[in-house]
This record gives structure tokens, sequence and C-alpha cells, in this order.
């Protein structure tokens, strides 16, 4: 009864963080004279995905890093398949030139690099060290974006508005990691008590509850027509799952690899990346939304069966 009453908890503080965050995002944007986009990609995909960072590492520690590969694989799949599915439910999504030019193709790169890491039947210590290798590369790439727009951006606002934007993100990102937290305590409770395998745990029950905090911020900006916070938001979590997390968890403790898992994973990561592509005009069709959903119902469908 306990657990079901965390996932509750976790859904209410989620709900709570995702309206503080996204006001306090766009603040701080306009203030910095940033994208929103980048602020999304950066600071507010590293702080929705600090749950899976903490389960991670915690799981590594404990010997079981199989959780950690599937909470990064899984949270991925969840992030564009079920959170921009619901997204593009209520309606199209706007996507900014720059941010798909700059961060799409790296998205779309994680899974077909973490297969050929995984060749050996291990990500190593090396590989991980691979992966934050890559992940250092893009996080330059967004240091020097950000020195492009700030010298070509007008004067900042006023010092109040920037207090009140760091306020209401800082609350809002306290009330999200705990979210987090609290879901994936529930989900964790939840799954020991029915014995399943721990690759399981971390792609389906672990990866929906560390998601939640991309949810809310996903809806909430979805719902106030920011769209590119939303969407910068994945784009940046699914790069910092797959990048930064795996590689933390690698050099910890390496990852042995069942192909039969975590095939699955990696093949269902890449086909909704690729569905995530805008055809024209920069919009994401409202129709995807339904093939989004679909593509992650199938997913959890035919990783339950194989348990």
């Amino acid at each position: 009864m306990m657990d079901f009453i965390l996932l509750l908890a976790g859904a209410a503080c989620a709900a709570i963080g995702g309206e503080l965050f996204v006001r306090g995002i766009v603040g701080i944007a306009l203030w910095a004279r940033i994208s929103t986009g980048i602020i999304a990609a950066t600071f507010a995909a590293f702080a929705t995905s600090s749950p899976e960072l903490s389960v991670s590492v915690t799981a590594a520690l404990a010997g079981t890093p199989q959780i950690a590969l599937g909470d990064a694989l899984g949270s991925n799949i969840v992030n564009v398949g079920l959170i921009l599915g619901i997204a593009l439910l209520i309606a199209p999504l706007q996507a900014p030139k720059d941010a798909f030019k700059r961060d799409f193709p790296v998205a779309l790169l994680v899974p077909i690099l973490l297969a050929v890491l995984a060749q050996d039947g291990e990500i190593s210590r090396m590989d991980g060290a691979i992966l934050l290798g890559l992940f250092t590369v893009w996080i330059v790439v967004m240091v020097v974006e950000v020195r492009r727009q700030r010298s070509a951006a007008a004067a900042v606002l006023g010092e109040k508005q920037h207090r009140r934007s760091l306020i209401e993100s800082f609350t809002g990102m306290i009330f999200l990691v705990l979210s987090g937290k609290l879901i994936v305590s529930g989900a964790k409770g939840i799954s020991a008590f029915y014995g399943i395998d721990p690759f399981i745990v971390g792609a389906t029950l672990v990866a929906i509850g560390t998601s939640a905090p991309e949810l809310a911020t996903v809806v909430i900006s979805r719902l106030r027509g920011h769209d590119e916070v939303g969407l910068g938001t994945i784009l940046g979590s699914n790069i910092f799952n797959g990048l930064f997390i795996v590689a933390i968890a690698a050099i910890i403790n390496p990852i042995p690899i069942n192909w039969a898992e975590v095939s699955l994973g990696l093949i269902f990561g890449l086909i909704t990346s690729v569905f995530l592509f805008p055809l024209k005009k920069g919009v994401i069709e409202k129709r995807r939304g339904v093939l989004l959903v679909v593509l992650y119902g199938t997913y959890t469908a035919v990783l339950l069966q194989r348990m």
C-alpha cells in the first residue's frame, strides 16, 4: 500500500515542479539572452534526468548495472514514445531548426553507438570513457552556441525577473527530483514484490518512474505554448541518459549485455527517434503522437512477454 502512496505523491510533485520549472526556465533564458531550447537541452534535461543518474549510480555500485542500462534505454523510449507521443496528441509540435541540426543527430547516434560498443557482450570501462568523451564534445558545442547567442542578443532584463525566475526554476527542480525519487521508490517496491528481472525492472517501472519529471515538463510546456522547452528537454535528456549516465555506470561497474533484452531497447530507441524527425516546415504532426504511443505500447508488450 505504501508503494502506491509513493507513486501518487511522486505524481503530485511532478505536476507542481513541472509548472514552476517551465516558468523559471523561460524567464532565465530571456534574462541570459539564450534560447529556451538550449536552456532546456542542458539545464532542464540534466535536472529532469537526475533520478536516472541517481538510480544508475546506485545500481552500478550495488553490482546490478543492468538496471542502469535498462533504465537509460527504457527512459529514452519513454521520453520519445510515451511523453512526446502524449504531447503530440495535444497538438502538433514546432521544432526549432537549430535544435534539430545540433541535438537530433546526437540523440539518433546514441542507440547506434551503444549497439556498436556492446558487440563484444559488455559495455566496458573503456566504452564508458568513449561515451563520456562524446558527451563532453556535445557540451563544448553547446557552450560555443551559447556564446554566439549572447553576443548577438539584446540587453538583459531586470534583476527582479532574474531572481524570480531563478527561485521558480530551483524550486521546480527540487519538486521534479523529489517526484522521480518517490516514483522510483514505489516502482522498485512493487517490482521487488513480484520478482521481476533487473533489466526489465529498469526498462519499464523504473524508466517510467524516472521519466516523470520529463513528462511534467513536456506536458506543461506544451500547454503553455513553449514547444522548444519540451522538445529540448527530451532531446537533451536522451543524450544525457545514453552518453553520460551509461558511461558513469559502466566506469563504476562494466555492464554485461543480454542481447535478447538489450537489442529490443536499442531497436525501438532508434525507431522512435527516427519517427520524431519533422518532414516539412519544422512541424511534427499530431498523427505522429499516435504512432509513437503505439510504438511504446508494442515495445512494452514485447519486453514483458520475454519475462
